[in-house]
Parts: C-alpha cells; sequence; structure tokens
C-alpha cells in the first residue's frame, strides 16, 4: 500500500511540474544556472571515473581472455562494447544519483523545512515546477553530453593502459575498437542516459519536495532519493535493454 501511496503522490508532483510556467524567461536562466550545477559541476568525477573505468575493463578484458584461439584485437572490442552499452550510461547514471540526486533532495528538502516553498506558494508560484522543472531540463541536456564524454575517455583509458603496458598492442587495441562498429549502440546509450535522468531528477525533487520535519529529515530524504533512484536506474536498465537490444 506504501508503495501506491508515493506512486500516487508522485505521479500528482509531475502533473503540477509540466503545468505552463508563470515567465518563462525565469525558468530559462534557472535551466542555466541548473546545467552548470548538474552538468559542469560534475565533470570531473566523470573524467577521473571513466579513464580508470576503461583502463580496467582492458586489463581485466585481456586477463580473462588469454588464449590462442582469441584474436588480440578481441579485448578492444569488448573493451568498446561494454564501456558504451553499459559502462558509460549506467555506472556513471549510479554516480550522478548519488552526487547530483542527494544534492538536489537536500537543497529542495532544506527550502521546504524552512518554509521557503510555502512562501513560493503563497505568493502564487507553482513551487514545484519552478524547484523541479529546470533542474529535469537542465539534466536530460547535459547528462548525455556526460555519458558520451564518458565513453570517449573510457576508450581512451583503455588505450592509455594498453601503451604504458604490456597487455596488449596498441595497434590491435585500435583495430579493435573500430571493429564493427554500430552507430546504434550509441543510441540505445543515449535513450538509456535520458531516461535515468529522468528518473534522478523526478525521484530526488520528489523525496525532497515532501520532506518534513528538520535538518535529521532533509538526511533521511537524501538517502531515499539517492536508494531509490539507483534501483529504478538497475529496474529500468533491465526494461531498456530488453526493449532496445533483444
Amino acid at each position: 500500500m506504501k508503495f501506491f501511496y508515493h506512486l500516487g503522490r508522485y505521479l500528482i508532483l509531475m502533473g503540477q511540474i509540466f503545468k505552463k510556467p508563470e515567465k518563462a524567461s525565469i525558468y530559462r536562466r534557472q535551466i542555466i544556472l541548473e546545467m552548470d550545477n548538474l552538468g559542469l559541476q560534475s565533470l570531473g568525477i566523470v573524467v577521473i571515473i571513466s579513464i580508470f573505468m576503461g583502463a580496467v575493463v582492458t586489463i581485466q578484458t585481456a586477463f580473462n581472455t588469454d588464449h590462442p584461439m582469441l584474436p588480440r584485437y578481441a579485448i578492444g572490442f569488448a573493451t568498446r562494447q561494454a564501456i558504451i552499452l553499459e559502462f558509460a550510461p549506467t555506472i556513471i547514471s549510479l554516480i550522478l544519483a548519488g552526487k547530483v540526486g542527494s544534492r538536489m533532495a537536500s537543497e529542495i528538502g532544506t527550502m521546504r523545512v524552512t518554509e521557503q516553498i510555502d512562501a513560493l506558494e503563497i505568493m502564487g508560484v507553482n513551487a514545484s515546477g519552478f524547484l523541479i522543472l529546470p533542474k529535469l531540463v537542465a539534466a536530460v541536456i547535459m547528462n548525455p553530453i556526460l555519458i558520451i564524454l564518458s565513453m570517449f575517455l573510457g576508450i581512451f583509458g583503455g588505450w592509455a593502459v594498453s601503451l604504458l603496458t604490456d597487455v596488449m598492442p596498441v595497434s590491435n587495441y585500435i583495430y579493435g575498437i573500430l571493429y564493427e562498429f554500430a552507430p546504434y549502440d550509441i543510441f540505445y546509450a543515449v535513450i538509456k542516459t535520458i531516461v535515468f535522468a529522468i528518473l534522478i531528477t523526478t525521484i530526488s525533487g520528489y523525496y525532497g519536495f515532501y520532506t518534513k520535519g528538520g535538518a535529521f529529515e532533509v538526511g533521511q530524504s537524501s538517502t531515499n532519493a539517492v536508494v531509490t533512484s539507483s534501483i529504478f536506474i538497475i529496474l529500468f536498465n533491465l526494461i531498456l535493454t530488453q526493449l532496445l537490444l533483444v
């Protein structure tokens, strides 16, 4: 029953978020601000994790495919497929759920417990739309950019580890990276990323918006937002993989 209670309240909030904005220019300014907050400020962690992720995937693939019947370029091919199809869109989205989702829930939750949201509503402002819609639009724009960047950096990490160690020859790695490349794989990863961005922002916004109490409850909302977003990312990862790849 508790699930249906939260689902109903979540859907009502979504209906409020997508109401026509009172003043479009304020929303546009807010979207640009959120693109910086949610996207550009996550750039550093995406860069570091992607490079090391690509390097580790390459080493592990080389270790597990060390067989004379398997061509060496298969390591580059497997690394590319793993990074584009799974690691970049899903792992980076889970990390963003922790970083961006907790920040969103804390920010909105703090505004709720300090009655700033009540003040907005008294002034006739659609508080849910004003606080959550710009974050949602910004994440839908910025997250695919971050994920595509993560793909390049992950593949670069594999190339760097091939160059600096004797895991495999660099020429074989590059051949494997280019071998039978399908642009549809990028499309699939971007679709997943957009869905994950919607889940992260709306779920985190939901927990923040309905926070009650004080500082302890704000922390609790932040934790619930991260946990729930992560569970739904994993669930939708399975659903989208089944729909788009099978």
